[in-house]
């Protein structure tokens, strides 16, 4: 699974911090789903160019928060946290599951997607 997660260098917020907030916000919302698992510390920590002490700790918070667990044979699963998600939600994640399928059939890149949807989002009416 490839999870987009990133680390600002420059941002005042600790590494740690950053890639626990993201995952938890995954957990949260119910991208990451109860029994995903995470990539290995190793991995992550290569993939974001960080100590694997820096990952470790995101997973440590993460678990302590109950939102995920470390296993030996399985690694890191995801243990909960995501609530159902109400009907307009499941529209709305339906609706980005296609604009996100048909943005990768017509070679259309993540970046230029985000901000298209970022623009619709700020010069949509407000409720």
């Amino acid at each position: 699974m490839g999870l987009d997660i990133t680390v600002d260098v420059v941002s005042p917020t600790p590494p740690y911090e950053q890639i626990r907030s993201q995952i938890a916000t995954y957990v949260q919302s119910g991208v990451l789903p109860d029994g995903a698992r995470l990539p290995t510390m190793r991995a992550l920590a290569a993939d974001l160019g960080v100590a694997t002490g820096t990952v470790a700790r995101a997973y440590a918070e993460l678990e302590a928060a109950g939102l995920v667990a470390s296993r030996r044979r399985t690694g890191t699963v995801v243990t909960g946290g995501a609530a159902a998600p109400a009907p307009g939600e499941q529209r709305v994640r339906a609706l980005a599951a296609e604009l996100a399928r048909t943005a990768q059939e017509d070679g259309v890149d993540r970046d230029t997607v985000l901000a298209v949807v970022r623009a619709a989002l700020l010069t949509a009416a407000p409720r």
